[in-house]
């Protein structure tokens, strides 16, 4: 009995120590966990990368600026390259940087809107500060429309005065003549500059509404359906390939036939005479470690858009890419010895 007593005692005494131990083993498993949480967090980031032609300031389809506005939020962008945004009342850059909350770089009638800090201008595109120090470059196009290769192949003549003297062709030697001769002094300029950025391994980001069509849309596959005329390997897709970019529509949704991805145009139906369907706006990317993760078109229904904002206020549909990017490097060095840290988001 006074044995049973003593061990008694002695269990009294060494339980809450045995407690107490498994308590803290608990949460120091659980501070490695989030500590493995929070690192995988800080070392990468996500960004949304868009392209979107507001088509002559945003206001000319009867909304008001808000509506362009909407289609951004319901992106759920970060960077967004737009077009035209010069309107027949003035330039709308500024209005749509006050709306948004948003930092932006001007260029001509085109802009850069981004909710992330600016830290560098450069001809036509700017670097960015991601949230956890990573930095990246974004360049904006809006290439010349005239002549377009598309429709000089199928014969249509356009009710824009400019192409009112532009002449019909038949060939695909002729329409990459066209199309080198209309955007590849603007090409090699923009490649030119990406040359000479001083960190070769950093993410780029080109967007852009190019006005010409992909060689990875324009396929022997896509001819012999009927979906366009004949094949074209157009050049301008080329260029930006043969310079490490890829097409982040293409790099998800590899089938052309299945996933057309027409951004040309919500303003008429797939079988107007008048018109070509297309793919003319594009996210290229590349750099070391980037990942596109999705992508998605913006615009008028769901028959032809991911996500749908109505009445839609362009006569183009928006481009919207999800990449992952590893995070600066110094910002790893800092929180590998951490064995517990917080978000950095």
């Amino acid at each position: 009995m006074n044995a049973i007593v003593s061990i008694g005692k002695v269990m009294k005494k060494v339980m809450p120590a045995i407690c107490a131990f498994c308590v803290m083993g608990a949460l120091l498993v659980m501070g490695f966990s989030c500590a493995h949480i929070a690192q995988t967090r800080i070392e990468e980031d996500q960004v949304k990368v868009m392209s979107y032609n507001i088509h002559r300031g945003g206001t000319m389809r009867g909304q008001l600026l808000y509506q362009t506005v909407k289609v951004i939020q319901e992106a759920k962008a970060d960077v967004v390259g737009v077009q035209e945004t010069r309107s027949p009342y003035g330039v709308n850059a500024e209005k749509l940087a006050e709306l948004l909350g948003w930092n932006y770089y001007e260029d001509h009638w085109s802009c850069i809107l981004t909710r992330f800090e600016i830290v560098d201008r450069r001809d036509g595109g700017i670097k960015i500060k991601l949230t956890s120090g990573q930095e990246a470059y974004v360049f904006n196009l809006h290439l010349p429309s005239n002549p377009y290769q598309p429709y000089q192949l199928l014969s249509i003549r356009p009710k824009w005065h400019k192409h009112w003297n532009t002449p019909f062709i038949k060939t695909e030697a002729e329409a990459i003549v066209g199309a080198r001769k209309a955007r590849g002094g603007e090409i090699s300029s923009l490649l030119r500059q990406i040359r000479t950025l001083p960190d070769k391994e950093a993410p780029v980001f080109v967007v852009g509404d190019f006005n010409e069509p992909s060689h990875l849309d324009w396929t022997e596959k896509a001819a012999k359906s009927g979906r366009h005329p004949l094949k074209v390997a157009y050049p301008t897709s080329q260029e930006m390939a043969k310079a490490g970019f890829d097409d982040a529509w293409r790099t998800i949704y590899p089938d052309e036939m299945k996933k057309p991805g027409f951004t040309w145009s919500p303003l008429t139906k797939a079988d107007d005479p008048k018109d070509h369907h297309d793919r003319i706006d594009f996210v290229y990317f590349r750099g070391k470690d980037i990942e596109v993760t999705d992508v998605k078109i913006v615009g008028e229904n769901k028959e032809n858009a991911d996500i749908v904002v109505t009445p839609y206020p362009s006569d183009h549909r928006a481009v919207v890419a999800t990449f992952t990017l590893p995070s600066a490097p110094t910002l790893k060095k800092t929180t590998a010895n951490k064995p517990v840290a917080g978000d950095g988001k």
